[in-house]
């Protein structure tokens, strides 16, 4: 495996995971500002919205890994927040990023659902490079495996779900930017396209993992995931025109 750590700064671990997720966050804005630039929006206004979007994004993806493992973590704020340790839920941070991108938007009187749509692209590319960083972690990886692409982790060979994930997360990357434009027809069937395509392959992805968050018997990630795949259909094929 990989040396989780990249490098220190005065003392400091700095960890590839970090690199990668700060990564992942600096392409995914640059991408949404060339977007919203492209439709008339102020870059001041953008700029704005990812300085709001971003911590809360990561303030939903801490919560929601804490709350479905509160007996780690009652009791300890201190360990709640200590990112370091690891711990952060994609759901969590999309719930966290839309719920506060959406404020933002009413608050500025900018349109929300036209908004989602240029974020798409930019956060499963921000997905598809963020999994990478559990591969230096040596984390959300599958069971045993003899597939010759297997990685070796603790000395077992295992599934490198990791990249699976990244690599249908770049596939859906590619068909947003290039071929969704296509089947539009309203603000936010691309955001609508992002979440279905995703929540498929995260269903079946999230089947191989070993270090799944659960809620009782089910595995969370596959819950959600029918979830959003539902509301993409409705958003798709069944919503009504204004």
């Amino acid at each position: 495996m990989v040396d989780p750590i990249a490098f220190s700064l005065f003392g400091i671990d700095v960890r590839w995971y970090g690199i990668f997720m700060a990564s992942a966050m600096l392409i995914g804005s640059l991408i949404v500002m060339k977007f919203a630039k492209k439709s008339g929006y102020k870059e001041d206004d953008i700029i704005d919205l990812i300085l709001v979007v971003i911590p809360f994004g990561i303030i939903g993806a801490r919560s929601y890994y804490v709350l479905f493992n509160l007996d780690y973590y009652a009791g300890d704020f201190l360990k709640m927040i200590n990112l370091r340790g690891g711990g952060l839920a994609i759901h969590g941070a999309v719930i966290g990023g839309i719920v506060s991108g959406y404020v933002f938007c009413k608050i500025r009187k900018i349109n929300f659902n036209e908004l989602i749509d240029f974020a798409a692209p930019a956060l499963i590319l921000g997905q598809a490079i963020g999994r990478w960083g559990n591969f230096t972690n040596g984390e959300a990886h599958g069971g045993v495996t003899n597939l010759p692409w297997g990685i070796m982790v603790e000395g077992q060979k295992v599934h490198p779900t990791f990249l699976y994930e990244s690599i249908w997360n770049m596939m859906i990357f590619l068909f947003l930017i290039l071929i969704a434009n296509k089947f539009k027809k309203k603000n936010g069937d691309i955001f609508a396209m992002y979440m279905g395509l995703y929540s498929v392959g995260r269903f079946i992805i999230e089947g191989m993992r070993t270090d799944s968050l659960m809620l009782g018997p089910l595995r969370m990630a596959q819950v959600i995931s029918l979830v959003l795949i539902a509301i993409s259909g409705y958003i798709l094929f069944f919503r009504k025109n204004k």
